[in-house]
């Protein structure tokens, strides 16, 4: 295990982190807040990276489609709430389940009678394109550090807007007692719209970023949906910070387990056994690792105040 593999995989790690992360708070803030279960997000995340492409394809400018993706994501965000979600607050957790697994259906057929089924691609700005030299021996593309640097911004504008702002007031109150929130005048279903769209925006932002370095298709973010609710459980529903730092764990523990699990096994076993059983284990560890925070932990690291 070299120096310079290990820190390559604890940066890739940080990245699959933030986009976690991205995804994650979103969700947490609808789930905590609404109560609402809402597993089409990870659709979301899939249009958003859909509207980049789209969107530098017209324009050529790789900033102008970030910009579009976001304002896509976000009207399509809002359009699925005003049509779809809204109707379903006031029913049970299975009724969401099966409505918002429809809409990822519905989403992904739509997403391949437009595009179709083949994987397209989102060309990566020049002046990100290159590498930066870390440390001897170790080469790091600019774009996923800029990845990590975007996501990690991200994460501190949402702190500043949830702890030092009117609306973050509401939706800590609002993920607290919602109606006892609604009860003193505040228009409940407007915080709502409000929550849903900042969550549809930050998924789609993720998609957008992503868009360069993985194959935009349908179905993407169906994968990162199972890690998303993993971040939003060992974080504590309804917290942004718990879902930052569950995150980046997920992101950590998820990359180096299948980096280094065989090789770490191979002190342990045969390395035929330890090829076998190193990427049974790595897939698991994520899981292995909400089990225990949950056991020590039942509400989550940082659970929103109640």
């Amino acid at each position: 295990m070299s120096t310079a593999l290990l820190a390559v995989q604890t940066l890739n790690g940080l990245q699959l982190g933030v986009l976690l992360f991205l995804i994650a708070a979103g969700l947490t803030l609808v789930f905590g807040v609404m109560d609402f279960i809402n597993l089409a997000h990870g659709a979301q995340y899939m249009l958003g990276a859909y509207f980049a492409v789209t969107a530098y394809g017209a324009t050529q400018n790789f900033l102008l489609a970030i910009i579009l993706a976001l304002v896509g994501a976000l009207a399509a965000g809002l359009a699925l709430e005003v049509a779809i979600f809204r109707h379903l607050y006031g029913r049970d957790h299975l009724d969401q389940v099966l409505a918002t697994f429809g809409v990822i259906l519905f989403l992904n057929e739509a997403v391949r009678m437009i595009y179709g089924s083949t994987s397209l691609a989102m060309p990566m700005p020049e002046v990100l394109s290159g590498s930066i030299r870390l440390m001897p021996g170790l080469l790091y593309p600019v774009y996923r550090l800029v990845v990590i640097g975007a996501g990690i911004g991200v994460g501190l504008l949402l702190h500043v807007l949830v702890n030092h702002t009117r609306i973050g007031m509401l939706v800590r109150a609002g993920a607290s007692n919602a109606p006892m929130v609604s009860a003193l005048g505040v228009n409940i279903g407007r915080l709502f719209m409000i929550i849903f769209g900042i969550g549809a925006m930050l998924a789609g932002f993720a998609g957008a970023m992503v868009a360069p370095i993985f194959a935009v298709e349908p179905n993407m973010g169906d994968n990162l949906l199972i890690l998303a609710f993993v971040v939003i459980v060992i974080g504590g529903i309804g917290s942004v910070r718990g879902a930052f730092i569950a995150a980046l764990l997920v992101g950590l523990v998820d990359t180096l387990g299948r980096s280094f699990a065989s090789d770490i096994l191979r002190h342990m076993l045969s390395s035929s056994a330890a090829n076998q059983a190193g990427p049974a284990l790595a897939s698991t560890l994520i899981y292995v690792l909400m089990a225990a925070v949950l056991f020590f932990k039942p509400a989550g690291l940082f659970p929103a105040r109640a």
